[in-house]
């Protein structure tokens, strides 16, 4: 019995880890492009992710190199 809720501690710190990596991930992504949006995009950050990828790329010609070569990566 202690075996089994030593393992599904492990596994639950396992997947905390996890989570808390991909967080990580998205707010380094958000901050690539936290000052484009501002810049060109302040208008529509109470619209939603969409709205505001979306202004991004209205303004890719203008946008940071960090900012652009994030949103390429993510296939934008």
């Amino acid at each position: 019995m202690t075996r089994l809720a030593a393992i599904l501690s492990l596994l639950s710190l396992l997947g905390m880890t996890g989570v808390a990596s991909a967080q990580s991930a998205a707010e380094k992504h958000h901050s690539d492009c936290a000052r484009d949006v501002t810049r060109y995009c302040r208008s529509k950050m109470n619209d939603g992710d969409m709205v505001v990828l979306a202004c991004l790329k209205e303004h890719r010609a203008k946008l940071s190199k960090r900012c652009a070569r994030t949103l390429t990566e993510h296939g934008e």
